[in-house]
């Protein structure tokens, strides 16, 4: 950092006199926030935006329509420059330092070699009462919007609700929680079960737990977490297609529990100091039962850890998250499901073959095409149509079965089928032919990759010809 880097600081204008100077839409959007701050505003400027002159008409703020005057900063604790004219903004500043006043400017006016204002407005995110401010003294204000951008994205706004929640209990807590014991208090607040029902919307029942924790703290001078089980959906592969959701429960984790399917590079984006565990499936190779495993989730639950169970794709999609959610119900331990993109859309979308159109499918099935007791026993019939996608999951071992299944139920020799490994990936392998083509095992291409398989089958697959878009060799476009 520069030794003439700025210093950060919020300050509180509830009352005070402020002038702005300039009355476009960046003196608007100043206006707004000084609002908020419950500052009384006063406004020169020949002109007005509609919205600021509906706000002086209704005597929200005081115009003086008219072009700056050196006297006019007289009496004003806080002066914003906020016009388009260098030569005006600089004769605002003089004379409002001049008269006592401090001189506050955008970013993009900051100047990192002669700035104007004694402060810089940064671009900020608003999670009242949480704010977070981005800026850059003026030397690159574009990019101070752009990581304002990514930040809104990022922070949830529910993160306003518990910081609120937590303001209503916070005296009562430096009143009865014992000192030792208050770091781990809010640390349990801010990052367990509590927080967790404010960003699932069950703020009521946030607010009983909170009521309970401060009463068990008070009664039995310690404070201890509630335990609970995340079943996380990965997605396809690809991180980038993680939900911010997925992301936070995988930071917040003590222990976590992942699948073959779920890539290193997933994996690593949990919380670096929780304890791992690989209780992934492949073919008949189970590295743990899953009786078993549903009983460690328990065990450590239990125990009040935060256990995040990582699977591929969406955890009720072939996921057997119904079956694993059965026992921690039985066990009266909390869950909570986050979806994730199917390895259906997933690997359909990086293909460009889309699951449904309106000339060739109406309609898409999604089913297995994973052997069991030595056969696939599936509603052929019903798959064998026209019209409609139909989607097979861990399709890649019996892809020749597959095929002679359709063609005896009925469908063409020539109807389209595509095979995707690896999906979204930057070792995604797509091939396609037509089920004719593959019903003879030893015609199937012999491809690379370790993934299960994905297989797309109806007349939409032709459509990969035109619609294709991502190629290994090739980086999605930059956001």
């Amino acid at each position: 950092m520069t030794e003439t880097a700025s210093f950060p600081i919020f300050v509180r204008l509830v009352g005070e006199p402020v002038l702005v100077v300039g009355g476009g839409r960046v003196a608007a959007r100043r206006i707004r926030r000084l609002r908020r701050a419950g500052a009384a505003i006063s406004v020169v400027a020949p002109r007005l935006t509609p919205a600021l002159a509906d706000l002086a008409d209704a005597s929200v703020l005081r115009w003086w329509d008219r072009a700056f005057q050196d006297e006019d900063v007289a009496g004003f604790r806080l002066t914003i420059v906020a016009t388009n004219d260098p030569a005006v903004n600089r004769r605002v500043a003089t004379a409002a330092r001049a008269h006592g006043s401090f001189v506050a400017t955008t970013d993009d006016n900051a100047g990192a070699d002669a700035p104007i204002g004694d402060a810089v407005l940064p671009a900020v995110v608003d999670r009242d009462p949480i704010q977070v401010a981005v800026a850059s003294d003026g030397r690159a204000p574009t990019l101070s919007r752009r990581l304002r951008a990514r930040l809104d994205a990022f922070i949830p706004r529910a993160y306003g609700e518990l910081a609120a929640l937590a303001g209503t209990v916070r005296q009562r807590v430096a009143q009865s929680v014992p000192t030792r014991l208050r770091t781990q208090f809010w640390t349990d607040v801010f990052e367990g079960e509590i927080a967790e029902h404010v960003f699932a919307g069950r703020l009521n029942t946030a607010q009983q737990v909170l009521a309970k924790r401060i009463e068990d703290a008070e009664k039995h001078g310690e404070v201890t977490g509630t335990g609970a089980v995340f079943l996380v959906g990965c997605g396809p592969g690809n991180p980038d297609l993680l939900t911010f959701r997925a992301l936070r429960a995988m930071q917040r984790a003590d222990v976590v529990f992942y699948d073959s399917l779920v890539p290193t590079a997933i994996v690593s984006l949990a919380a670096p100091d929780a304890e791992f565990r690989h209780v992934g499936k492949r073919a008949e190779h189970h590295t743990i039962a899953q009786g078993e495993l549903n009983a460690l989730m328990v065990e450590h639950a239990s125990a009040g850890e935060r256990v995040v169970r990582l699977k591929g794709g969406d955890p009720f999609v072939f996921g057997r998250g119904g079956e694993e959610i059965a026992d921690l119900a039985a066990a009266g331990v909390g869950f909570e499901v986050v979806p994730g993109i199917t390895a259906a859309g997933g690997s359909a979308a990086y293909a460009g073959i889309p699951l449904t159109h309106r000339d060739h499918a109406q309609s898409v099935i999604f089913t297995t095409g994973h052997r069991q007791a030595s056969s696939l026993a599936l509603s052929w019939a019903t798959l064998a149509q026209r019209g409609q996608t139909v989607v097979f999951f861990m399709a890649r071992r019996n892809l020749a079965t597959i095929c002679r299944s359709l063609l005896d139920y009925g469908l063409p020799a020539d109807w389209p089928i595509a095979l995707i490994i690896d999906a979204t990936t930057k070792q995604q392998i797509v091939a396609s032919a037509t089920l004719g083509e593959w019903v003879d095992p030893g015609e199937q291409p012999e491809l690379d990759g370790d993934g299960a398989g994905l297989a797309i089958v109806g007349e939409v697959v032709r459509l990969r010809a035109t619609h294709g878009w991502f190629e290994p060799s090739r980086e999605p476009p930059a956001d």
